[in-house]
């Protein structure tokens, strides 16, 4: 680890020059220069002034949380083919994660498979096009930029009754896919 080049960072992010860390510190700007350009290494005292100056904890500075992929594109989407309708997953492995987004596409006159009582919730967005949503016995005409909100208890479905593809961004939660 650039103990460094972490510390320089977390300057800059906070807005300080070298001097200014320095005098927070009791430092002078030439150590903290010296520091991070990995000339010299500070003594634990000295790196957790120099934390707490940053506003940091030693925990959060060492932490490796850099990792956790945030933002997502084509490269990394999952995708599953069906004659009734095309699924997106827009995150991978969010079966792992409080709620799974997909974009699904549902062919004209499809629908998709019918999902048993669960626990959890579900929303959706309607891109394009217009669906029934099936709940239990009820239905519900959903229209492109409207969405839709329901708890899974009972047997629910989505149906596009009409003669173009729908397109819908769904969020179930807990992940069911």
């Amino acid at each position: 680890m650039e103990i460094g080049a972490k510390i320089k960072d977390l300057r800059l992010k906070g807005g300080l020059t070298q001097e200014e860390l320095g005098d927070r510190c009791e430092l002078t700007k030439g150590y903290i220069s010296q520091l991070e350009n990995e000339l010299t290494s500070p003594s634990i005292a000295t790196l957790l002034d120099i934390l707490s100056a940053l506003g940091t904890t030693p925990s959060e500075f060492f932490s490796d949380d850099g990792g956790e992929q945030v933002v997502f594109g084509e490269n990394d989407y999952c995708e599953k083919l069906t004659d009734e309708q095309k699924i997106v997953w827009l995150v991978p492995n969010a079966q792992k994660n409080e709620m799974e987004p997909i974009l699904t596409e549902i062919a004209p006159h499809k629908m998709t498979q019918s999902d048993m009582p669960h626990e959890g919730e579900e929303f959706g967005y309607v891109l394009e096009g217009t669906i029934c949503l099936n709940i239990g016995k009820r239905e519900y005409v959903v229209k492109q930029g409207e969405s839709f909100y329901f708890e899974s208890k009972k047997v629910h479905y989505i149906e596009n009754k009409s003669d173009s593809p729908a397109k819908i961004i769904w969020v179930s939660s807990p992940p069911t896919f």
